[in-house]
């Protein structure tokens, strides 16, 4: 796969995601909930400082610097010294960068990031679309290199 169709793929995670933020802002008041499917999960605004579990409040900046780190280092790999990922894994990749990418649009924008699903299931955290694939992209990814890929294991012997 070419790295513009898991650009292509990032952007549309980071549309949805901000997308969804900006209609729970019009939509719902701080802090106030609307079901969504009874017994599963429901929508409450709520504006998280912090990273998971509201840790890390106040250090935006340190989140942002993360992200560019990231991103720098995902193109050093990508263009200048591929390691051996699968395409699977490319996408779990750009899961997690388009995730990041729409958490980080909302700490320089807003100083902190909009989350709204709130599982009713467990108790857990309220979290984003953003959340999700980045969460979701980072399991996939461990799995795959842990039971699927060994060559990315293997030590270079040369």
């Amino acid at each position: 796969m070419t790295f513009i169709v898991f650009l292509i793929f990032a952007i549309a995670i980071v549309v949805a995601d901000q997308l969804t933020k900006l209609w729970v802002v019009a939509q719902i008041p701080l802090y106030s909930q609307v079901e969504a499917l009874d017994g599963l999960f429901h929508l409450t605004y709520v504006r998280n400082f912090g990273a998971a579990f509201s840790s890390f409040q106040g250090m935006r900046w340190v989140f942002v610097v993360l992200f560019v780190l990231l991103t720098a280092a995902l193109l050093y790999e990508y263009f200048k010294k591929p390691m051996p990922f699968n395409t699977f894994e490319r996408w779990c990749l750009a899961a997690i960068w388009g995730g990041g990418l729409g958490n980080v649009i909302d700490r320089v924008r807003l100083g902190y990031v909009v989350d709204m699903i709130e599982v009713e299931f467990i108790t857990f955290p309220v979290f984003n679309v953003a959340d999700c694939f980045i969460t979701c992209g980072c399991i996939a990814l461990m799995v795959s290199l842990i039971l699927f890929n060994k060559g990315f294991w293997k030590e270079d012997k040369k």
